[in-house]
């Protein structure tokens, strides 16, 4: 039995939820989400909460069980509330800026011989912070926490935390094992 699929998922009063065919669609303040289900998976819609349900308990229907029901419940948070990721950028020189033209675009200069341009989707919305004598800092803001995932993580990437000073893009409050350098004799 799965312990988070059977757990009821609660709409809120600004939040609107439509079953058609094997796609779920869900409207709120924030955006519009849509999700289709595969399997066996039965979706019960209630006037203020949704109830997921599998038809056959075979191992592929219990793992999609539990999954569904959090992709639903994310997707319920994420057009009423959104979702924050905070990136931090580590090293002497290293800046982050918004293209004054396009507020979707992210200038950032990472310590290579050029700035990388990165065009962020619509629905995510960039915010950097710049304070004298402190990192500067990356927040997106999505409804979207899937989309909003892949983005931070692929910024990340650009230039992941080395392991002897530190130094590169992470997420806040990540914290990164740092390796003993080479020891003078």
């Amino acid at each position: 039995m799965s312990r988070i699929g059977n757990i009821p998922v609660l709409i809120p009063n600004n939040v609107f939820v439509k079953k058609q065919d094997n796609i779920i669609y869900i409207k709120g303040p924030l955006g519009k989400l849509n999700q289709k289900i595969i399997g066996d998976i039965n979706i019960i819609i209630n006037h203020n909460n949704i109830i997921v349900k599998r038809k056959h308990n075979d191992k592929k229907n219990r793992a999609l069980h539990g999954l569904y029901r959090m992709l639903i419940y994310n997707m319920i948070k994420g057009v009423s509330n959104g979702f924050k990721k905070k990136l931090e950028l580590i090293g002497v020189g290293f800046r982050a800026n918004i293209n004054n033209n396009n507020n979707q675009i992210l200038n950032l200069n990472i310590g290579y011989s050029h700035n990388i341009m990165i065009k962020l989707p619509q629905s995510i919305t960039l915010e950097v912070k710049m304070e004298k004598n402190k990192n500067s800092q990356i927040i997106l803001k999505s409804y979207d926490k899937q989309l909003l995932g892949i983005v931070a993580a692929k910024i990340r990437s650009l230039r992941k935390p080395e392991p002897y000073k530190g130094k590169g893009i992470r997420y806040i409050n990540e914290y990164v094992i740092k390796k003993p350098g080479k020891s003078a004799k």
